[in-house]
């Protein structure tokens, strides 16, 4: 049996960490280009387990001279170089215990004699010319980047924090309270994973200049932010899964949009995409292996150590819709596109009060189309993750439910074969994707008869592209489904925005569907033999088998049956995501609060716009009444212009929302032309919502997840 990646799909993490970090030695990702790692590169060759290597790197507007790497930065060797104990007034408070040295490349090499830093409290200055720059020591990779990324976190972190607060967090980093504090490690991910950020800042600024494009990408800026909040909890936070490990089936759902370059006659166009998570096949000399979406969570419990590691490996497919000036469309349907993968570095997380899961997380790099005249490698920008999870059934079984959204910029990045390397060329395409992540727990010998009889809310966001007269339609429903015999039968109301071959953009409202469906189980081959774990088809009318391709799509259930997902997957619904919760007499919690994300699309006859609801806020101020805090990134295309905006930051003033129980769970929140329809689960704590508003001009659709905060 061949396994790869997370093989049969048992251990995302095994699957992860598998993949090599191929920047070893010296390497310039400048035109260095592998898979299985993350942007940065990390040149430690030569030093001791306490040494770091100190890399100035600074914008083509300080110097011509150097030389060139990623980012459009260049690389030179700073005239000098301190290091000091700091504080958040950024003070110089004198230096730590440290030798240094040249190595024969020329770098400056530091050894700190007791140990690496590890806390926000240890700064490397370094000046090149009249421009000086600084980065946190403590750094995962120990190639310290001295560079405009750098100076931003250490400038927009430490001054930030009240007295109080930097000392809770030296503190935390001295285990002051008698044991492990895992938030010390915040710091090291946080120093090296700003470096994965694919940014480019333009030749012709400074550092003044470089800092303010930095400011300006909502996408970095909320994820230094976040990073910093996260970086203040203590050890007491610092809680664990139940089990030992659990794995999870999942549902992932990614909207796109951005620019592309790929196609010369196309050039510059805006672009929709949408990504959905795909069974893997892979065969060899040894044999025919299954690759199936998936998360793992790890827990570690020893000598007082409490820790949680995640990793998820998740194949995908992708379509796009290319829209340029004068309204003229193409389709780049998933047959354009070599399957890719989305795939995260194996990392601690932060379990808080069991509902939850905090990390930073680094994604890596993937590459198609290799041994081809078009290889193309993917780049994935890091992002904050901020999950809930669900409470334990008992102590031997993690949550049944890890559910997030999240936001990560990319690029498609031409790459040449040099040997037996990759070399970049140019970029193809800018991508700003907004994320959602549906992972239910497995359970070997899942039933779908457990089903039977029972009733669901449920709600999809689906796509469609075409060459045709509609080029884009956009449809989002919401409804009631019943159970029986595998017979799905359902009551669904549906509204299309949709967008014709002229530009035009319409709503329509009054959709309606009533057909039955067919659900039925979709067995995995695994290690161990074929094993229902959790993983449905839902078809039109006869069940697909095992290995055949569904009607709608393939999702997967919590093993209570108490929550659905399904990818859909080119079938009545386009491409998008299906969630199907049991339907409650419990009513909606009388106040609380709840992190909001999602993903809303946004047409006017000139613009498109992508809305990704950036951990907002979502407060029930009583059973009628609610408040919405909106935050999202924005990335809008002018058509004609044919320009896409960087991600923006969008923080809207407080919106008072008027609610309604519909019965069995169902609620709808509304303020004038807002309105948010679904339903809550019976535990209370997570809204699946449509999300729909018009105004200016503009037509907005999409999804939104609630879930409950501490």
């Amino acid at each position: 049996m061949l396994t790869a990646g997370c093989g049969s799909g048992e251990d995302a993490i095994a699957g992860a960490a598998g993949q090599p970090n191929d920047f070893a030695g010296s390497k310039n990702p400048v035109d260095d280009f592998s898979s299985g790692s993350t942007g940065d590169s990390s040149n430690t060759g030569g030093l001791a387990s306490n040494e770091v290597r100190v890399t100035m790197e600074v914008p083509g507007g300080v110097t011509s001279d150097g030389e060139p790497t990623r980012r459009n930065l260049r690389i030179v060797q700073p005239d000098r170089v301190s290091v000091y104990y700091t504080n958040p007034a950024l003070q110089n408070l004198g230096e730590p215990p440290i030798s240094s040295r040249t190595d024969s490349e020329g770098f400056t090499i530091i050894e700190f004699t007791e140990g690496l830093p590890l806390g926000p409290d240890v700064i490397i200055d370094a000046s090149y010319g009249n421009t000086r720059m600084r980065a946190l020591a403590a750094d995962a990779d120990r190639d310290v980047k001295v560079n405009p990324f750098s100076e931003y976190l250490v400038r927009n972190t430490l001054s930030s924090y009240t007295a109080g607060e930097f000392q809770t967090i030296l503190d935390c980093v001295a285990d002051e309270g008698g044991e492990l504090c895992l938030n010390k490690y915040v710091w090291s991910t946080l120093a090296d994973q700003v470096h994965d950020f694919e940014i480019e800042i333009p030749s012709n600024v400074g550092l003044g200049g470089a800092l303010d494009i930095l400011e300006d990408r909502g996408d970095f800026a909320r994820y230094v932010s976040a990073m910093a909040d996260y970086a203040v909890l203590d050890e007491t936070s610092s809680g664990k899964i139940s089990a030992s490990s659990a794995d999870y089936n999942s549902v992932f759902l990614g909207i796109e949009l951005g620019q592309t370059f790929l196609e010369s006659t196309l050039s510059g166009s805006g672009q929709w995409g949408v990504r959905t998570a795909q069974e893997e096949v892979l065969t060899d000399d040894n044999g025919t292996g299954y690759v199936y979406p998936a998360l793992t969570l790890t827990s570690f419990d020893a000598f007082n150590i409490r820790v949680t590691s995640l990793a998820n490996d998740i194949p995908y497919d992708r379509e796009a819709l290319i829209h340029q000036a004068g309204n003229d469309f193409f389709v780049r349907g998933s047959e354009y596109w070599e399957r890719n993968t989305h795939s995260s570095s194996p990392g601690a997380a932060t379990l808080l009060e069991d509902t939850r899961l905090l990390a930073g997380r680094a994604l890596y790099q993937s590459i198609t189309g290799r041994g081809s005249s078009k290889i193309i490698g993917w780049t994935r920008n890091p992002y904050y993750l901020d999950a809930f999870t669900s409470a334990p059934e008992d102590e031997t079984t993690g949550p049944d439910r890890v559910i997030s959204g999240y936001f990560s910029a990319g690029k498609a990045i031409e790459l040449e074969a040099d040997g037996d390397q990759l070399r970049r060329l140019g970029t193809l395409e800018d991508q700003y994707l907004s994320v959602l992540e549906i992972n239910l727990l497995r359970k070997e010998g899942f039933d779908a008869d457990s089903l039977n009889g029972r009733d669901y809310n449920m709600l999809y966001l689906g796509t469609r592209f075409s060459d045709e007269t509609t080029p884009l339609t956009i449809e989002a429903g919401v409804g009631q489904w019943q159970i029986s015999g595998g017979t799905v039968d359902q009551s669904q109301s549906f509204t299309s925005l949709q967008r014709d071959s002229s530009g035009t953009v319409t709503t329509d409202s009054t959709g309606t569907r009533a057909e039955s469906w067919t659900l039925s189980n979709r067995t995995s081959r695994l290690s161990n033999g074929d094993v229902d774990i959790g993983r449905l088809n839902l078809d039109i009318t006869t069940a697909s088998g095992d290995f055949q391709r569904p009607d709608i799509g393939v999702g997967a259930s919590t093993p209570d049956g108490t929550l659905m997902a399904f990818n859909l997957d080119d079938g009545p619904l386009g491409d998008g995501i299906l969630i199907a919760a049991e339907q409650t007499a419990n009513t909606v919690p009388a106040s609380g609060q709840f992190r909001l994300q999602g993903v809303a699309l946004a047409l006017t006859s000139q613009t498109n716009r992508l809305r990704h609801f950036d951990n907002a806020l979502l407060t029930i101020e009583s059973s009628s009444s609610a408040t919405l805090s909106p935050t999202s990134l924005t990335s809008t295309h002018s058509v004609d212009d044919e320009t896409v905006t960087k991600p923006a930051l969008e923080s809207l003033a407080d919106i008072d929302l008027a609610l309604s129980q519909l019965g069995d769970g169902r609620v709808e929140f509304t303020a004038g032309n807002l309105v948010l329809e679904g339903f809550h689960t019976a535990s209370q704590d997570q809204f699946y919502l449509r999300f729909r508003t018009t105004g200016g001009g503009e037509e907005q659709i999409g999804l939104l997840v609630a879930t409950r905060l501490p």
